[in-house]
């Protein structure tokens, strides 16, 4: 007996509802009056109806007693229990007591969980949820499956029982021939010896083998060992090259140090020839636009001044009878009294003046008209001379130099010009 069992075993009675309260002494001593109470009390708890003598005064009713409390629960309970140590009223009593108060209890507790599932379920009738019962309905057509197909074959099976029933019974009922069993047996026997020979062998072949596996091992350590010590003389040993081999490997870095450099200017020297290159091309092409636009401003220019000298030449011819307008005009004039006389005399051109601008002789001032008009006339013919010959002077400046002319040196003397003779 255990303190836990007694412990467990007095909560479970308080919690069945027993009516008497139950103390850990009570068993220190056997007390068979309080087991038989329990065990009556057990037994109208798992079946109202049943009835057992409660005499337990002599002996023989004790046993009885004990015998029918231990049929009933193996019955009706399937609750095995032994008739010995319930009759010892001790705590071995208790042990077999527990067994019967723990499925109680534990038919107790399932209907408790029941009603309160049974409340939730109520509670939650109209909150069902079919998603989360796929699962179950899944597992519920399975087992419907497996259900229906278990029932055919012991259909099937339960079909031959009878057939099957006669050849056990014949076999059962058939006596047992010893040279048969006898034979059966010593075949067994050397099977198995056979069986025990194979694995020797196997014993044998693991041991060989694990022999030969250590040899190899030991022989390659060995190896090992050799290829060490061969490594350290190696490298103790400095070879017989070395020294021009370092030597050599340290011209070779000089060597490349000075074809990085070498490289490296090669790279920057083609780089500033491509960039002289590229400005040599851009001021090629500027000067190419500017001869260009030079050539086609000299071409207009010189159309210009064509244009313009054509023009001289047409307002020269046209000078006589501008002159003879403005004579015209004189003579439309209405004359002024004055006491000179009016004598018409031929000037340049057929221009007539009339009248002096002082009074005096007649004479006088038709010679003096006529002489002004001849000086006039000589100092425009040598104006427009003096012009036409600077012009083929600039005109020969500019073709002779290709860079560009100043801007005041391309633009066109104005011509002087005059309407007033005078």
């Amino acid at each position: 007996m255990s303190f836990r069992d007694l412990r467990n075993f007095t909560e479970m009675m308080r919690a069945l509802g027993y009516p008497r309260l139950i103390s850990m002494e009570n068993f220190r001593t056997p007390n068979f009056s309080l087991v038989a109470e329990i065990l009556i009390w057990l037994v109208k708890r798992y079946e109202p109806q049943m009835d057992i003598p409660s005499d337990v005064d002599t002996e023989s009713d004790r046993v009885f007693f004990i015998k029918a409390v231990a049929q009933f629960m193996a019955t009706k309970a399937h609750i095995k229990v032994n008739t010995k140590r319930l009759y010892q009223a001790d705590g071995y009593a208790v042990k077999e007591m527990l067994k019967i108060t723990s499925v109680l209890y534990s038919a107790m507790v399932t209907k408790e969980m029941a009603s309160g599932d049974k409340v939730a379920e109520d509670n939650s009738k109209f909150k069902f949820d079919l998603a989360s019962r796929i699962a179950e309905l899944k597992a519920a057509r399975q087992l419907a499956s497996e259900i229906t197909s278990k029932g055919a074959s012991l259909f099937d099976l339960l079909g031959k029982e009878v057939d099957l029933r006669e050849m056990r019974t014949a076999a059962i009922a058939r006596p047992l021939e010893i040279n048969e069993t006898e034979k059966a047996l010593r075949a067994a026997i050397k099977e198995v010896l056979e069986n025990v020979e194979k694995t020797k062998d196997m014993l044998n072949n693991v041991s060989s083998d694990e022999t030969s596996l250590e040899a190899k091992i030991e022989k390659r350590k060995q190896e090992l060992e050799r290829n060490q010590k061969r490594l350290q003389t190696l490298q103790s040993v400095r070879p017989a090259f070395m020294d021009e081999y370092e030597k050599i490997e340290e011209d070779l870095q000089k060597q490349y140090e000075t074809y990085v450099e070498k490289f490296r200017n090669l790279r920057f020297l083609e780089q500033q020839l491509e960039d002289h290159h590229r400005l040599e091309q851009e001021r090629f092409e500027e000067t190419e636009n500017t001869l260009r636009m030079m050539q086609h401003k000299l071409r207009e220019e010189e159309r210009r001044l064509m244009k313009n000298g054509a023009k001289d030449e047409d307002s020269d011819l046209d000078i006589p009878e501008d002159e003879g307008s403005d004579s015209d005009m004189e003579d439309r004039r209405p004359p002024k009294p004055r006491p000179t006389r009016n004598v018409p005399v031929t000037g340049r051109s057929g221009t007539q003046i009339i009248g002096n601008m002082q009074g005096g002789d007649s004479d006088e001032t038709e010679d003096s008209e006529i002489d002004v008009d001849e000086d006039d006339e000589e100092g425009d013919e040598e104006d427009e001379a003096d012009d036409l010959e600077e012009d083929k002077d600039s005109l020969e400046a500019a073709a002779s130099k290709p860079t560009r002319a100043p801007r005041g040196a391309l633009r066109p003397q104005l011509l002087e010009e005059s309407d007033n003779d005078f």
